[in-house]
């Protein structure tokens, strides 16, 4: 083999890869430091009662978050033990692209490049500062990227089986993965490194991935392919970006200095030898950017591409790059990088308090695109916003609970419009006593009226009028508000429906709400 060839088995021991340790530890104690800073966020809330309710999979995802996300709550009902598998997810992240990096002949100065980069762009930093479906996607599309490296550049078969069981596991994380699957597919196809799709162990690792996702598939299957219809519905929720104003942005939530690193990722296999064979990567997330755009994807669908493309370019940087003057440049460029995401990482993660959080977005310059039209006339970012809130809506609602005589109660259920609510009063609102909450939002919808037959009910809307004619009575008990929530859930009417004139199974298929 040449000596400056692809070599995935890298000279230096893992064990004794101090910037891959390192990296890893500063990473995880950067997200550590700050993951139990808020509240849940409103998925969060989501997957923790999901997960309570096992399954196979859900209206709008597969079952892996959900039923760790119900675990680590478990575990003391803490937002940092929660979030735990999302600092855990970091380090890996940062180890694994510092390993990548070496395994393409990267020396000590393109590892720690690349480990700056997965460590501080501001759009990654942001994906795990919530537990999320998005958290374990770079990990995941980074390390079958670099197992198909690998096992192109070795033979070694094992290497196509690990592939297809990452890929497996992914995929019971999100779905998302198809766009990347096809993209990569559509890279090897294009390159020279077609031959691994001759290869048997390739379909082997395809059938382990099959295998592993059949559950998920099944049960989607089983009840009409609700994510389909969810999709669907995405593509008019989500904002309208045209295409330059998407990829400017991309370029905006990476870090503009950060821009150099990942566009040599694009252009180095075309312009360097040794790194010919990971053309497909950079076909690859063209392809993919095409997709996401064409599906009216938000920005960080895109965001588990990049850490592929940090570890490319840091080694083409590095390898163009020898003299004593360029490595005091890139010096000077990295201090300015983590400067830059510094300025940005409010934005990201939750480091200063809300009150400091509330002055910076209003001083700041930077104005960050809105991801989905309802998130218009909200201060903070969605992030936050949405970690914001929860506790002042139930002590709302629990308080117009106990308004209702105490008689109508176990007659009484609670509606409200969508699982970020209902989830909060689920959570937290056993301290009121408050009945398992119903909702026509994505699974919640699916639940159906969780065995409830309710002659009144306990209603969180928006325009009261429009309640009236279900009911033979209406009062209003209460309004929503916290200052620092989403704009769209202050100012609902909680309102009690007194003598429901419409069966609730009756009602049910009119309250469906996939988005």
């Amino acid at each position: 083999m040449d000596a400056n060839a692809i070599d995935p088995r890298p000279k230096l021991d893992w064990k004794k890869d101090y910037v891959a340790l390192g990296a890893a530890v500063l990473a995880f104690c950067l997200h550590a430091l700050f993951a139990g800073r808020y509240d849940l966020f409103r998925d969060e809330l989501y997957f923790i009662v999901c997960g309570q309710h096992p399954a196979f999979g859900y209206a709008d995802q597969p079952p892996a978050v959900p039923l760790l996300a119900a675990v680590f709550y478990a575990l003391g009902h803490s937002v940092w033990l929660t979030r735990l598998p999302v600092t855990l997810a970091a380090g890996a992240m940062a180890w694994l692209a510092v390993r990548f990096a070496r395994a393409l002949g990267g020396n000590a100065l393109a590892a720690a490049g690349t480990a700056l980069c997965v460590t501080i762009a501001p759009i990654l930093m942001g994906i795990a500062a919530t537990f999320n479906t998005t958290v374990f996607e770079p990990l995941a599309w980074t390390a079958i990227v670099f197992c198909l490296v690998c096992a192109n550049k070795t033979g070694d078969r094992r290497w196509l089986w690990f592939c297809g069981l990452v890929a497996g596991l992914d995929f019971e994380v999100k779905y998302a993965l198809v766009f990347w699957l096809i993209s990569l597919a559509a890279g090897l196809l294009l390159t020279a490194e077609r031959r691994v799709l001759a290869r048997k162990d390739l379909w082997i690792g395809v059938a382990l991935t099959a295998v592993i996702a059949v559950p998920s598939a099944i049960w989607q299957a089983t009840h009409g392919f609700p994510f389909l219809e969810l999709a669907a519905a995405a593509k008019a929720k989500n904002a309208d970006t045209p295409p330059v104003a998407f990829v400017l942005n991309q370029v905006l939530i990476l870090s503009p200095l950060l821009a150099p690193v990942w566009i040599c990722g694009l252009i180095g296999p075309f312009l360097i030898e040794r790194l010919k064979p990971l053309r497909f990567v950079a076909i690859a997330f063209v392809i993919c950017l095409v997709l996401v755009m064409l599906t009216h994807g938000k920005d960080y669908y895109l965001a588990a591409c990049y850490p592929s493309l940090f570890v490319i370019g840091a080694v083409a940087i590095t390898h163009w790059v020898t003299s004593t003057v360029g490595r005091v440049a890139l010096a000077g460029w990295a201090i300015a990088a983590v400067a830059f995401s510094a300025w940005l990482a409010p934005f990201a993660l939750p480091v200063l308090s809300v009150a400091g959080l509330k002055a910076y977005v209003q001083a700041s310059p930077i104005k960050l695109q809105p991801q989905e039209k309802g998130f218009q006339g909200t201060l903070l970012p969605q992030v936050f916003a949405d970690q914001l809130g929860w506790h002042d809506f139930t002590n709302e609602v629990g308080a117009a609970w106990e308004k209702i005589p105490a008689a109508e109660r176990a007659q009484t259920s609670i509606k409200v419009d969508n699982y970020g609510e209902a989830a909060s009063l689920d959570l937290y609102g056993k301290s009121y006593g408050l009945p398992p909450v119903l909702s026509g939002h994505n699974q919640y919808y699916i639940w159906g009226p969780r065995g409830q037959h309710p002659v009144n009910l306990l209603v969180v809307q928006d325009h009261f009028e429009r309640l009236v004619p279900y009911c033979q009575q209406a009062t209003i008990l209460g309004t929503t508000h916290s200052p620092d929530a989403m704009a769209y859930e202050n100012g609902k009417v909680i309102a009690y429906c007194k003598g429901v004139k419409v069966d609730i199974q009756t009602l049910w298929p009119e309250l469906k709400n996939f988005s």
